[in-house]
């Protein structure tokens, strides 16, 4: 995952002196999420995506840094989400791939979609994991980080 570097890139830039004196901590959170599939590059590659997905499954993997800045505490973990599908039709696939939003995220699809909420049998994690961020283990993060 690219969390860490992230983190790791944008430390230097940061006046870290500075939030050592301040009185109340201050968070740098860094976060990834990613697919084994990228943005699809074609119409072509997003509807193929999407037929592997229908009558199956797909799994996120997102990671999280907490650093307090102030104490230099630094904390990260992972979070994964399985995602199960109903058989999704052809004209689905079709107005997904018109509409065009699925060109442009990762894995080819938006589990929160309106045209594809109707097809998703089971989400094991959390849609705000899918998303980006996962917010429980974030705030549990940031808690352990004060």
């Amino acid at each position: 995952m690219e969390t860490s570097s992230q983190a790791e890139a944008i430390l230097p830039k940061l006046p870290v002196g500075h939030y050592k004196m301040d009185a109340e901590p201050t968070l740098l959170i860094t976060s990834d999420q990613s697919m084994v599939r990228e943005k699809p590059s074609s119409k072509e590659e997003a509807r193929q995506f999407i037929k592997d997905y229908s009558g199956g499954h797909a799994a996120t993997v997102g990671s999280v840094i907490v650093t307090n800045l102030k104490t230099g505490f630094r904390k990260g973990e992972w979070d994964k989400v399985e995602i199960y599908f109903h058989d999704i039709p052809d004209e689905i696939v079709n107005k997904l791939i018109d509409e065009g939003t699925v060109l442009y995220v990762a894995g080819g699809l938006i589990i929160e979609h309106p045209l594809i909420v109707p097809f998703v049998k089971e989400v094991v994690g959390t849609t705000d994991s899918v998303m980006g961020l996962p917010k429980a283990l974030t705030e549990k993060l940031i808690k352990e980080a004060l």
